[in-house]
């Protein structure tokens, strides 16, 4: 009798100690869930397009810098006189700090995105910071500067990245949301173009990726896309160019 009423206990108390662990888990990914800030919300510290009266675009790269892929485009910007923004992976900058001065030196600039692409809704604030500042330490160490651009890994973006940024007086810059090439998946070369092209618009944040596992499209698409945009007039700028243009269009609104 004793005996079965120590194994109803112990039954008792996993019971308990499973339903507090139920609750807590479910708290926890509610309280992520609300923190987290959908793509398409309007927030004023996130930054997705530039001004539309201008001819100008800015393409922008993430996971780099690749030992192949990067150059290769590297030379196709230089070729169309293009100037791009690189989202870039510290633990990829440790691995080719050439490519990434390189980059510096022929006039592109370079963003923060995370030392090895953490996903920030599942990770806490003192880690997101760590993965922050281990990117500029090692970008500073490689090309001497600090990046004041921030891109989250997968464009997600919550509160805490948000006040990380406004802490370091950072700009948090994802992309415009009918310029997502998804090149990382292969779609083929055609697809690329076609997604690109069809909807481009003034003051568009392309985004692309110069690093990608396996073989990659973006480079052919980029050989099509690049001239085309040019012949209709198009000026291809870093972010903070882009977004020297909303401050002028915006100081010319103040002073008429």
């Amino acid at each position: 009798m004793k005996k079965k009423s120590t194994i109803m206990l112990i039954i008792f108390l996993l019971i308990i100690a499973f339903t507090i662990h139920h609750i807590y888990t479910t708290t926890s990914l509610i309280n992520r869930i609300q923190t987290f800030i959908p793509f398409d919300t309007n927030h004023s510290e996130i930054i997705r397009n530039g001004p539309n009266d201008k001819k100008v675009i800015a393409l922008t790269f993430d996971d780099g810098p690749h030992p192949r892929f990067t150059p290769q485009i590297l030379d196709l910007l230089k070729k169309y006189d293009a100037k791009a923004t690189f989202f870039v992976l510290g633990k990829h900058v440790a691995l080719y700090p050439d490519v990434v001065k390189r980059e510096v030196l022929e006039g592109h600039e370079i963003g923060n995105h995370t030392f090895t692409h953490i996903d920030v809704k599942q990770t806490p604030k003192k880690k997101i910071q760590e993965e922050f500042e281990k990117t500029q330490d090692e970008i500073f160490s490689v090309a001497g500067i600090h990046p004041k651009l921030l891109r989250p890994p997968f464009g997600f973006c919550n509160k805490t990245v948000i006040n990380i940024a406004s802490e370091k007086n950072y700009k948090i810059i994802l992309w415009s949301a009918h310029q997502d090439s998804n090149d990382w998946r292969n779609p083929g070369i055609g697809v690329i173009i076609k997604k690109t092209l069809s909807e481009v618009g003034n003051g568009d944040i392309v985004l692309f990726h110069d690093y990608v596992e396996g073989p990659s499209h973006t480079l052919e698409a980029l050989k099509v896309i690049l001239p085309t945009l040019k012949e209709k007039g198009y000026e291809f700028v870093t972010i903070s160019e882009l977004l020297e243009h909303a401050s002028i269009d915006e100081e010319i609104r103040k002073n008429n």
